[in-house]
């Protein structure tokens, strides 16, 4: 592919360029700098949500940086040119593989001090409309900035202001929006109408238009110049107590205790790859594997079962029932709850849950195992990009604001957006063990509960495979509750099916899950029609449309060549940088 550089960023690039080549600018980080490594692969490659993501992530590896450089450039960058997910004021993980050694980066927004279990009920238990959804209350202690910051000063090869250059000048010149951001911003501004001051900031994002971030320029500005806890502790911080002053919960001291957290990725052998994935407080790891290790156990059930049909969908319905259960039951904060995730990962427990599977089940005969999953609470506004680097190194990222431009409070003077993120807590908690209890028999009203300082229960799922030692696939997606459902139906099409990456994203895709009971939910790209609508509906199910597609970002590395590939449901770029 070509790899010119736009007009508008050539200067930029030169500048970048010229900074790499002066010995004293390059940062010497004891995991990548002590010598020069030799190229493992013909290119580096990414796929990212948007073209100025990619373009970033060019001019990057154009100056010699490496995956992480290039990563944290591009969610900086998203942060510009993509803020309806891509942020500053959110959170997120990250999963990389860095001179052949797995690691997981947790930078997910907490609870402030001040929040309590029941801060979004009434006197009556139940909820206050759009408070933990809309508006200052909704905001948790963001992570974005502290995480990326950790991630590049760890394994990053350039400057911290190289990684940063990209960003502020989009901020500062501008970018042309498109018809997918104006929609996104048309609706984000009815919903936030009279709420928020989101449309003073957002009102002229208008396909066509060149869109100019001043306040945010500056921001990022300081950020490049004083690192990552000039966010929590400078003039940032500052700024993002006084918006918050009199009217949420955050405060100058739940910046400054922010800390991103490395923890163990989770790691399993699954048809001769080893998946490296999200832990808790992610439950999309223990999800995506339970998925894939029962699958694996039910070859003989599968054997013959054409993909996507209807006796297909059944099958994996089945799984998810499970899947979902113990999601419900068992995942949290593991800062807060001890996590059983050995036991949930155990290849016998599989073994055993696969075993319940069965074809000739009646959907929704008998309640699977304790638990309350419902489709609409996790959003889908998240957005994830990976990247794949010519040494072998990768970095898959998955972060959010939660909801679509969070919860529409742009902090004044900074310029950009705090999220929503309080809403992924169990905000009724008596409300949802009542109805778990009327709905599968028993219920837990504690599990991801508010509480200060705690982590929400997340879907995020980056995801790397390995083949002996070395990166095959980097895959993520935005979607809430569907993350995991997602990237296994992407995974399995490509692996157990032989798909290609393009086809496997292309193809088809459904989500099922423990509650509502018997629903099966199906995309606009690809809907559930005609006779297999038919036959589903034969079987007992109920079938409804969901207004999200999804938007997989992936490479799979063939050999010494990294093929990279967009969901054709977005606005996504894949390249091969030579």
């Amino acid at each position: 592919m070509s790899n010119a550089l736009p007009q508008g960023l050539k200067l930029i690039a030169t500048t970048v360029l010229f900074a790499v080549c002066s010995a004293s600018l390059v940062t010497a980080t004891p995991a990548l700098a002590k010598s020069a490594p030799k190229p493992v692969l013909d290119g580096s490659a990414v796929a990212t949500p948007d073209q100025y993501s990619a373009d970033t992530a060019q001019q990057i590896f154009a100056a010699g940086g490496n995956a992480v450089d290039a990563a944290v450039a591009i969610a900086f960058t998203l942060a510009v040119t993509y803020p309806d997910a891509g942020n500053l004021g959110g959170g997120g993980f990250m999963t990389l593989y860095i001179d052949g050694k797995p690691y997981f980066l947790d930078y997910l927004e907490r609870a402030p001090q001040s929040a309590t279990r029941d801060m979004y009920v009434d006197d009556k238990g139940k909820a206050v409309p759009g408070m933990s959804e809309v508006g200052y209350r909704a905001v948790g202690v963001p992570g974005t900035v502290e995480g990326l910051w950790e991630a590049q000063r760890r394994f990053g090869k350039l400057k911290w202001k190289q990684v940063l250059a990209p960003a502020i000048h989009y901020a500062t010149d501008g970018f042309k929006v498109d018809a997918r951001l104006q929609k996104s911003g048309d609706d984000a501004a009815a919903a936030f109408a009279g709420k928020t001051n989101f449309s003073a900031y957002f009102a002229t994002l208008k396909a066509g238009a060149n869109f100019q971030q001043p306040e945010l320029a500056q921001t990022l500005s300081r950020i490049a110049s004083d690192g990552g806890r000039e966010f929590y502790e400078g003039r940032t911080a500052d700024l993002i107590t006084n918006q918050m002053y009199g009217h949420g919960l955050l405060t100058k001291q739940d910046l400054r205790q922010y800390k991103a957290v490395w923890r163990q990725p989770l790691t399993a052998d699954w048809n001769g790859y080893q998946i490296v994935t999200a832990p808790p407080p992610s439950s999309g790891g223990v999800g995506l594997i339970q998925m894939l290790k029962m699958k694996a156990d039910l070859k003989q059930a599968f054997a013959g079962v054409e993909l996507n049909s209807a006796p297909y969908i059944h099958l994996i319905a089945q799984i998810e029932d499970r899947v979902f259960a113990d999601r419900q039951q068992y995942l949290d904060d593991p800062d807060a709850t001890p996590v059983p995730t050995d036991k949930l990962l155990d290849d016998a427990y599989l073994t055993r849950r696969a075993g319940e599977v069965n074809a000739a089940e009646v959907p929704g005969a008998a309640p699977v195992k304790p638990g309350l999953a419902d489709a609409s609470a996790d959003k889908p506004q998240t957005t994830h990009f990976s990247v794949v680097d010519k040494w072998g190194n990768a970095v898959s990222n998955t972060y959010s604001l939660d909801g679509s431009f969070g919860s529409g409070v742009v902090v004044d003077g900074g310029g950009f957006l705090l999220n929503d993120e309080m809403d992924d807590f169990v905000t009724t908690p008596a409300a949802a063990a009542a109805a778990a209890a009327d709905a599968t028999g028993a219920g837990n009203d504690e599990l991801n509960t508010i509480a200060p300082g705690r982590r929400p229960l997340s879907s995020m799922t980056p995801t790397l495979l390995l083949k002996d030692g070395k990166v095959a696939l980097a895959i993520g997606t935005p979607g809430g509750s569907r993350i995991f459902t997602t990237i296994f139906q992407v995974m399995t099409d490509m692996i157990d099916f032989g798909m290609s990456p393009t086809d496997a994203l292309a193809a088809m895709r459904f989500h099922h899950q423990l509650l509502p009971q018997k629903t099966i939910y199906w995309e606009p790209y690809h809907p559930i029609t005609g006779d297999l609508a038919e036959q589903l509906k034969s079987k007992g199910y109920t079938l409804e449309g969901q207004s999200f597609n999804g938007d997989v970002q992936l490479i799979r590395v063939d050999g010494t060549t990294p093929q990279p590939a967009a969901d054709p449901r977005g606005v996504g770029v894949a390249r091969v940088f030579q």
